[in-house]
């Protein structure tokens, strides 16, 4: 660590005063300055300066160790900077890393805003969706966006959720000369000639964002009819535990809604689906919920797919357990894993009474009615008879 050939540089629109003594000696000292234009241009690097290709990749990066390098980022190279990507290649003693504030900072900072009470997003390349799980009453959330068009492009998809009176900050190049902040409400946006670096800072109403509860309404879900129904999809979510980072092996999954509210708690999932049609719906669920980064559908039968994935924290079955598939499973699954099957064939029943006598757990029926018009009144229409089987392998 004493002599690490890559330095990792944070530079904000304050230029080369903001730098510290340490971050402008090491800036000097490279032979090669990968950035950004605009980091080139502020830093004022010359022929030394090496931009970014586009699509952005580290492998230019890579490819000069050995040689004095210096990478410049936006404030914190940490946070949603390309620092992070860049050290998965390389061993601790290859780097060094001089971070300034962050731009999260500078923009809690001009408006008063705790970091500890707000949510922090980089959307340069992550779709809006990715904002629905954290949309709650009077939350506060601060996002860098990609280019100047995206903050017009955030106020209508905070409209399309509902959100249109949620107020917005553009914030554009903080912390340098020639930083610009305008207030707007979304639903009256109309801002123009926004340069980037810009973020968005929102505080948004009452009323908005999902239920923090399992069981969200079927409605939510794009689905055929095959659908755990919201009521068992709570209990379900219940049994399997849900985790932060935690992966599910979800099999037989529908339209994917348990899957979908185990990644909003914070997990990851796989969910294997025979039908053509409901992969298409499963995908688009995964893109309404802005969850492409925790959850992919994989289509096929899972007892010839599960072989070849990463394995599993928890394992739901909800369409059509056989006993060749759960054999499968028990050969593959590492102790500790947690194993929840729904059924409601007479057939699923019995394989999953047989389960819980040889294996354990707990067996529970959900019998399971909701009020319907009949005639002029109303009487009980009762869905069919859920059997569950837990265990922890």
């Amino acid at each position: 660590m004493s002599d690490p050939w890559l330095s990792i540089i944070g530079l904000n629109e304050d230029s080369l005063d903001g730098l510290s003594p340490a971050s402008r000696a090491a800036l000097d000292a490279a032979d090669i300055v990968f950035g950004g234009p605009r980091h080139l241009d502020l830093a004022q690097v010359g022929s030394r300066g090496e931009a970014w290709p586009i699509p952005f990749s580290t492998a230019p990066v890579l490819t000069c160790r050995g040689q004095r390098v210096a990478v410049l980022a936006s404030g914190d190279p940490f946070w949603h900077g390309a620092g992070g990507s860049l050290v998965r290649d390389l061993q601790r003693g290859e780097w060094r890393a001089f971070p300034a504030p962050s731009t999260f900072t500078l923009a809690a900072s001009a408006l008063g805003w705790r970091m500890e009470e707000i949510t922090c997003h980089g959307l340069h390349a992550a779709p809006l969706s990715r904002l629905r799980s954290v949309l709650a009453p009077h939350a506060r959330m601060i996002c860098l966006m990609r280019n100047g068009d995206a903050p017009a492009e955030l106020a209508s998809w905070l409209c399309q959720e509902g959100a249109g009176n949620a107020s917005m900050t553009v914030m554009e190049r903080l912390g340098g000369p020639n930083e610009r902040l305008r207030n707007v409400q979304a639903d009256a946006f109309d801002l123009t000639d926004i340069t980037a670096p810009v973020a968005v800072a929102v505080s948004l109403p009452a009323g908005v964002g999902l239920s923090r509860a399992s069981g969200l309404p079927d409605d939510c879900f794009a689905h055929d009819g095959q659908i755990t129904k919201r009521p068992v999809r709570a209990l379900t979510l219940s049994a399997l535990a849900p985790r932060g980072g935690e992966l599910l092996w979800d099999i037989g999954a529908g339209s994917g809604s348990i899957s979908i509210e185990w990644c909003l708690n914070g997990g990851r999932s796989i969910a294997f689906e025979q039908r053509e049609n409901r992969i298409a719906n499963i995908e688009k669920n995964i893109d309404d919920f802005g969850l492409s980064h925790k959850m992919q559908a994989i289509k096929g039968l899972a007892a010839e797919l599960v072989a070849d994935q990463e394995l599993p924290d928890a394992v739901f079955i909800g369409g059509g357990a056989r006993k060749a598939l759960l054999e499968t499973l028990y050969s593959l699954l590492p102790t500790g894993t947690r194993l929840v099957v729904n059924g409601v064939t007479l057939e699923t029943e019995a394989l999953l009474a047989a389960e819980h006598a040889d294996k354990g757990g707990t067996l529970m029926r959900f019998d399971i009615a909701q009020a319907t018009p009949l005639g002029p009144m109303r009487g009980w229409t009762a869905a069919r008879p859920i059997l569950q089987w837990s265990v922890t392998l």
